[in-house]
């Protein structure tokens, strides 16, 4: 049997405002698919993952390992709505359904938020 040392902290998780910036992202294209302007510029993304990463780094250990769950469980399913909308035999992605994968990710990234306060 081997002993490995477990990876170092900062390699253990991804960036907590990479994650936000990917999901934000994933957001801007589920609302373009839905009809929806962008309503947010290049500032406000960049400034929302600096205030997360920031966040994150002052947060107690429970905390980010929580915050990291449930980004790594909203990347999952935001992935899985994003592919379901894409592979679509009928052509272009329902509206109605882009709407409501986008309605629920930006909750999902307001509740990420939250969850470093």
């Amino acid at each position: 049997m081997t002993h490995q040392a477990p990876p170092p902290a900062s390699l253990s998780a991804a960036d907590p405002g990479r994650q936000i910036a990917q999901l934000r992202e994933a957001l801007r294209l589920v609302e373009r698919i839905a009809g929806r302007p962008d309503t947010r510029g290049d500032d406000f993304r960049l400034d929302e993952a600096a205030r997360v990463s920031e966040a994150y780094d002052r947060a107690l250990p429970v905390t980010q390992r929580r915050f990291e769950a449930l980004a790594a469980e909203t990347v999952i399913w935001a992935a899985a709505g994003v592919e379901a909308l894409l592979i679509s035999d009928n052509g272009p992605p329902p509206r109605a359904a882009a709407a409501r994968l986008a309605d629920s990710l930006a909750r999902a990234l307001s509740d990420l938020e939250a969850s470093l306060r």
